[in-house]
């Protein structure tokens, strides 16, 4: 009997893609955003998937579709804005999304779920509830858990690259159990395996920059990474085809394309503005190849045999290929995210200013996701967890 699972906050389907693949059968998933939801329900048609503010769902909206006793784990990825810094600490913000993770004891409450896994950024862990107060948000979070029940619990920081996905992308995670006999461990890095963007990108043709035509069909050799991407098998979905999707070239103006061409492999828009200064950069900015303003974090060209830096929402205007002027496709940067190739980004559009709440293109649903490999290596230390403790 597979172990039942509950995903919160389920975005595109990052957790559940992982967990399935690991032996997890989802029950429920609860997201606000529709392109989300559209995405999720594409790829996961067999979960009950609740399209709702979480705040809103209730006892009825779950009891019905889990089993009698109540569910294996619940996972809770709260939105990570407001504990984000991204470089930049004045980025970090209060506001009420910050003590989002009670709905996640509420929904393990209401499905009598042994364990709780939560994630978000490390940031977390130095963030306070409000504006000069030294108590921290996780220490309420604690708190609240022990108060539900779920008085074991351990805390860990995780880099998606010591678990197969090629980036280096660290994760705060809070295990917890109601059971003080329970060990909590933390899944086991692969050791010596670290994916680079050159395996992670292998097989995937260059595409052309403003020609709006879309490669379909793959080119060159496969490594281990990219075989993993296409093995329907491993991923457990024998109903997905593995066409080659979503590597659809990006429109840039020609003074952008001009820009990427003075990048080198690990350089970024900042290492430009260092390099070219007084009138040089004056007339770049002029011809727009250089804007007015730089940003810390835009244009970075990737490096071939390293993995790549922290996919996020932002992710199209933060990287650069490796090898061509271009941006990323959709499909490249869900290699980096560690999707399945049979993944059908169908929610939402391409491209959306960051500006909507209740909408993300399909950029912004992979950077936001739990990379699968990271959830899959997670589903597989929690099912050991629960077949040495737990009676199925």
């Amino acid at each position: 009997m597979a172990y039942t699972h509950i995903d919160c906050f389920s975005g595109p389907g990052g957790i559940c893609t992982g967990m399935h693949a690991a032996g997890f059968d989802t029950k429920i998933a609860i997201e606000f955003i529709q392109s989300c939801c559209d995405t999720y329900a594409a790829n996961h048609p067999e979960v009950h998937l609740i399209h709702s503010d979480i705040r809103d769902v209730k006892a009825e909206d779950i009891i019905p579709y889990i089993p009698k006793g109540g569910v294996d784990l619940v996972t809770s990825g709260m939105p990570c804005e407001t504990f984000s810094t991204a470089g930049n600490k004045s980025r970090s913000f209060y506001d009420d999304r910050q003590f989002l993770f009670r709905e996640g004891i509420r929904i393990a409450q209401i499905s009598n779920a042994k364990m709780i896994l939560f994630e978000n950024v490390p940031g977390i862990k130095t963030k306070t509830v409000e504006k000069g107060s030294k108590i921290l948000i996780v220490d309420v979070l604690k708190k609240e858990l022990e108060e539900a029940g779920y008085i074991n619990y351990k805390e860990f920081v995780l880099n998606a690259d010591d678990f197969g996905v090629p980036q280096r992308r660290k994760r705060y995670f809070i295990l917890a159990c109601k059971n003080l006999n329970w060990e909590l461990i933390e899944p086991t890095p692969d050791e010596g395996k670290t994916v680079t963007v050159e395996q992670a990108l292998a097989s995937l043709p260059n595409v052309i920059p403003n020609s709006n035509q879309e490669a379909f069909e793959y080119e060159g050799k496969d490594s281990s990474f990219s075989k993993k991407m296409k093995d329907l098998t491993f991923w457990k979905r024998k109903e997905f085809n593995n066409n080659l999707t979503y590597q659809m070239p990006m429109r840039h103006r020609e003074p952008t394309l001009e820009r990427f061409g003075l990048l080198k492999q690990g350089e970024s828009l900042k290492n430009l503005f260092e390099r070219y200064e007084g009138e040089e950069r004056k007339k770049l900015q002029e011809k727009r190849i250089l804007p007015k303003k730089m940003f810390i974090k835009r244009n970075y060209r990737l490096i071939l045999n390293q993995p790549s830096p922290t996919v996020t929402s932002h992710c199209l205007d933060e990287f650069v290929h490796p090898i061509y002027n271009r941006a990323l496709t959709v499909r490249e940067c869900a290699r980096l995210q560690s999707f399945p190739d049979s993944y059908d980004f169908c929610g939402g559009p391409y491209l959306t200013p960051h500006i909507h709440n209740d909408i993300q293109d399909k950029y912004e649903q992979i950077g936001d996701a739990v990379p699968p490999l990271l959830s899959y290596a997670w589903g597989n230390c929690i099912s050991d967890i629960l077949k040495k403790y737990s009676a199925k």
